[in-house]
């Protein structure tokens, strides 16, 4: 087939894991495209809070934390219970550190480590955000490193089909454009970055059915393309059941909250006043605990010691600068603002309490013991559970390369991200913070520098 123009390597997605490639293909000497089905590139990126874990950084060195790439990748087996690819969490977090700071030092992200509380997940404070944590900020300084760099991103571009050989080979891909036309360009290697299918309901019904019922606080662009397209290859699919779930996304604001007033001693309470699971396990679980209470509704209770360390996360600063935070001088005065029952509030508090002081074992298996009682003034956010991205996704070797169901890879298509099968397991209990765009920017580097070689074979 004639195309209308060819590039060595052709990225689907303009989020982190398409922009990352890009630019790791661009560094490694291939003229890169990148095809956006947006007219301005956000993605699942610029809806995060934009943080990446990254192992043995010099941010790390420099506040005295000792951590390592196989420290990391134990806490990522731990979290997934070791129901995952143990070859790729290895490549994966080896890679962390040196891409966090390959993303800082070429390419303008500023990064700072994240203190005060750790991450769901992590043992050691690992998690780099920017000034204000958000993905957007994290995107926006992609995109400037991309245009610095001369990548061309065609946008309002949504990619319909691979074209392909009889053998798998890609050798362009067809989009479609608002007025309806269609085009084509031809392609050395190409990258899958589109995401996940979070935002195909047919799929999330089919496949996550527990979380069905949730908000989805994705991007609606994620329709499971890249599984789409990667089965009509014969590629193999793995882990389709795992997902990012959210257990405290703010009511009716849509903000995450921080997880931080919960793992440094705050709880959850449904609109009864009372705990109803362990909060702390991680927050992508919780979200099925949740949108299981009545009205699918539950409440963040904490006090301003536990807030201190989350003030300036955009998230969370944009919830309070919309009324969703209340405050109040006593528990009963908090009830009455939740409108939950004050006798039943006081007492999870005082068994809280009393859990603090190891006096018992929590019933959800918490671990309350060395964080402070609450103390006015008290705090409380409205909340839900949210199906934020999915984990499954077509099966990648540790150079990105998309593999067969015998084992074998497909000739010259790579891809990473929320495209590519994850490291949580095969369910919504193994996500680790962080987990998303920790394997958006190291796969996507990766699957860049694999494609700019495969193109210069093509």
């Amino acid at each position: 087939m004639k195309f209308e123009y060819s590039v060595p390597v052709v990225v689907i997605g303009a989020g982190a894991c398409g922009l990352t490639a890009a630019l790791a293909a661009k560094e490694a000497g291939a003229e890169v495209l990148v095809v956006e089905r947006d007219a301005k590139p956000s993605g699942s990126t610029a809806l995060s809070t934009g943080l990446i874990p990254g192992a043995g950084t010099r941010f790390q060195k420099a506040l005295g934390i000792d951590d390592s790439p196989e420290l990391l990748a134990e806490d990522i087996w731990r979290k997934a219970k070791g129901q995952t690819n143990r070859a790729m969490v290895n490549a994966v977090a080896r890679a962390s550190g040196p891409t966090v700071e390959w993303l800082a030092d070429r390419h303008g992200v500023q990064f700072k480590l994240v203190e005060g509380f750790l991450y769901p997940g992590h043992s050691v404070l690992r998690m780099h955000g920017t000034p204000h944590r958000t993905g957007e900020e994290l995107e926006n300084a992609l995109l400037a490193s991309a245009a610095r760099m001369g990548i061309d991103i065609i946008t309002s571009a949504v990619a319909t089909d691979l074209l392909s050989d009889a053998a798998g080979k890609v050798s362009g891909v067809r989009f479609a454009r608002p007025d309806g036309t269609s085009e084509t360009v031809g392609c050395g290697a190409l990258v899958l970055a589109s995401c996940g299918f979070g935002g195909n309901r047919e799929m999330v019904h089919e496949l996550i059915p527990e979380i069905a019922g949730a908000e989805f606080s994705g991007h609606v662009g994620n329709k499971g393309d890249a599984v789409r397209w990667g089965l009509e290859l014969g590629a193999a699919v793995a882990d389709m059941g795992s997902y990012q779930g959210h257990g405290a996304v703010a009511v009716p604001y849509g903000n995450p909250v921080n997880w931080g007033v919960l793992t440094n001693g705050g709880y959850q309470v449904n609109s009864l006043g009372l705990r109803f699971s362990n909060e702390v396990r991680g927050y992508s679980e919780q979200a099925v605990e949740v949108i299981a209470q009545p009205g699918k509704i539950a409440w963040d209770v904490f006090d301003e010691a536990r807030e201190r360390p989350i003030l300036g996360f955009a998230d969370y600063e944009e919830i309070r600068a919309l009324g969703g935070i209340r405050k109040a001088a006593s528990l009963r005065e908090l009830a009455a603002m939740m409108g939950v029952p004050a006798d039943a509030l006081e007492r999870t508090d005082d068994e809280v309490n009393q859990l603090r002081k190891g006096k018992g074992e929590d019933r959800w298996g918490r671990d309350f013991r060395g964080t402070p009682p609450l103390a006015a003034p008290f705090c409380a956010v409205k909340v839900t559970g949210a199906l934020f991205h999915t984990q499954g996704g077509v099966v990648i070797d540790p150079q990105a390369r998309v593999l067969r169901k015998d084992g074998t890879a497909l000739p010259n298509l790579f891809a990473g991200g929320g495209a590519a099968r994850g490291l949580s397991g095969p369910s919504n209990w193994g996500y680790f913070s962080g987990g998303g765009l920790l394997t958006a920017t190291t796969l996507g580097r990766i699957a860049g520098e694999s494609a700019a070689a495969a193109s210069s074979m093509a």
